[in-house]
């Protein structure tokens, strides 16, 4: 047998081990790669789950829900022990999910909830509601610093996608401490645009909130400054600071309005240090990752997996088993502590 024989027939054997050793199969349905923050926890969950001897499957379906659907059914269809699903829209996956529970294929609902399904076992998320809060607390802090008593503060409204489910507890959670103070007259939304169905952004989409922001100024601030815009997300903030600069804001005798975001993404990050983005949200996806694969690892070795919530996420069928992480606000004042402290971005990375 030749050296060459030998080499490939170990290279097979050693294949074919590490087949046999793994533990089980994780399909893993992530929304887009249009985001870096997904594409961050698809690389965290890949690496945790194979250092656990699990074998992955992931897939990013470029918010395209007819795409993520067909994934999740290939995945079925190989035979994974466990999806794990971050769904672009959590109200479409029933009967995939259906067929993923006939085939007693367990379900982990990732960061997004999945509505309308008896099939979803559990949900590993951050405390969204609390993100909210975080959000219009930043913003509020803002607002003292940068206008101190000139008030109203003159504030436009931000939301998510109407189809995550996020979305409507980041504005809830925001609106609990927004409310009380356009209630006392400190806050003035001026535009009158309140509401998930008037302030949503559908996809997260960066230039729908461009473009929404556009229209704002020019209906409602041809003679009056804008203070603050409430964003949910890193990818619309970006998108609203490109209207506001692109009248004037930021320049001359008009200081940049507070603007929030979440998910610390690095174009935020660097936004924040050049006094534009005022805040974020973040939200660390290895630890995210960590629960996910500690949920996954209960499961399949018959134990029960770690919850802290069984109250918040009903689903519209049932009430989902949940564990809640906590989210971080990050400033100027300290995102190098959280952010590079922490790992999870180098200093090159940001600076």
């Amino acid at each position: 047998m030749s050296f060459k024989t030998i080499l490939a027939s170990a290279s097979v054997f050693a294949l074919l081990s590490g087949a046999a050793l793994a533990d089980g199969m994780v399909g893993i349905a992530m929304p887009t790669k249009s985001s870096a923050r997904w594409i961050d926890d698809g690389n965290n969950m890949v690496k945790q789950f194979e250092e656990a001897g699990y074998e992955t499957d992931l897939q990013y379906a470029e918010d395209d829900i007819p795409n993520q659907l067909a994934q999740i059914e290939n995945m079925i269809t190989k035979g994974v022990d466990v999806l794990v699903i971050a769904a672009i829209d959590g109200t479409t996956l029933s009967n995939a999910l259906e067929n993923a529970g006939a085939a007693g294929i367990k379900v982990i609902a990732y960061d997004r909830l999945i509505r309308d399904s008896g099939d979803v076992d559990y949900y590993a998320t951050f405390d969204n509601f609390k993100v909210g809060v975080q959000q219009a607390t930043t913003l509020v802090d803002g607002l003292k610093e940068r206008f101190g008593d000139d008030k109203p503060w003159n504030v436009e409204l931000f939301g998510g996608s109407p189809d995550d489910n996020n979305a409507y507890f980041f504005y809830d959670g925001a609106m609990s401490v927004l409310q009380p103070l356009i209630d006392a007259g400190d806050v003035n939304v001026v535009s009158g645009q309140m509401g998930m169905d008037k302030v949503g952004t559908l996809r997260w989409d960066g230039a729908v909130a461009q473009a929404r922001m556009d229209n704002l100024l020019s209906a409602n601030y041809t003679d009056k400054p804008v203070h603050g815009v409430l964003s949910p997300y890193d990818g619309l903030s970006i998108g609203i600071l490109s209207s506001l600069k692109g009248v004037g804001y930021g320049s001359g005798d008009m200081k940049m309005p507070i603007v929030t975001g979440q998910d610390a993404e690095v174009p935020s990050v660097k936004s924040i240090l050049a006094d534009e983005q005022y805040s974020t949200i973040f939200k660390d996806t290895r630890e995210l990752a960590r629960v996910t694969v500690g949920m996954v690892d209960a499961m399949l070795k018959g134990g029960e997996p770690e919850i802290n919530d069984t109250e918040t996420y009903d689903n519209g069928v049932k009430v989902i088993p949940s564990y809640l992480l906590e989210p971080l606000p990050v400033t100027k004042a300290n995102w190098e502590e959280v952010l590079v402290g922490s790992g999870y971005y180098t200093m090159d990375q940001v600076k």
